[in-house]
């Protein structure tokens, strides 16, 4: 069963810790400014990207990510 194509990450900014965890897992989609918060370098990634967006997700120690998946 195919999931939805579409993925928009969300981050919620003042929860960032500056961990780096996302970077790591997913650096076509994440990057880091030079105080460590978060850089979303496409939002709505491609779909070859979906499974590290989802793993950056559940690792990031500050819960300032989520993904909202839509038709």
């Amino acid at each position: 069963m195919e999931t939805s194509s579409k993925l928009k990450v969300v981050v919620e900014y003042e929860k960032c810790c500056g961990a780096g965890q996302c970077v790591m897992v997913a650096p076509k989609v994440f990057d880091q400014r030079e105080d460590g918060i978060v850089i979303v370098l496409d939002a709505e990634p491609p779909k070859e990207e979906h499974a590290a967006v989802r793993e950056a997700v559940a690792v990031c120690p500050g819960a300032a990510l989520r993904v909202d998946e839509g038709e």
